[in-house]
């Protein structure tokens, strides 16, 4: 099992880790574990409110597309490490990544 480590920007919500299977999504994996994260679009990389950072284990994740970097060029507060939770597959049995998820309160989407 994939280890995923969940920060949050928001610092009155602890941080969570969790075990997932590789084959899903970080999107798939919060909605399984009950991880706040807006999805407008329902995960198929046509929004950017499923914006997460990639803080650790980049290489365990599916790569990242053209079409993703575009949305996320209209995230609020794109980084470096900025990807999209709906795009971020686990690729490897072991992997372990760690994710900070923003601020969702200014954030106007579909809750989990």
């Amino acid at each position: 099992m994939a280890t995923i480590i969940f920060n949050f920007e928001d610092k009155k919500i602890p941080s969570k880790t969790v075990e997932a299977e590789e084959g899903y999504s970080i999107l798939e994996i919060t909605e399984e574990h009950d991880i706040h994260l807006n999805h407008n679009c329902g995960g198929v990389c046509a929004c950017s409110t499923c914006h997460i950072y990639v803080e650790d284990g980049e290489d365990s994740l599916e790569e990242i597309s053209d079409k993703e970097e575009d949305f996320i060029d209209r995230a609020i507060n794109p980084r470096l490490e900025s990807r999209l939770a709906c795009q971020c597959v686990i690729l490897e049995e072991d992997a372990k990544v760690t994710v900070t998820i923003p601020d969702q309160s200014g954030i106007i989407g579909h809750e989990h």
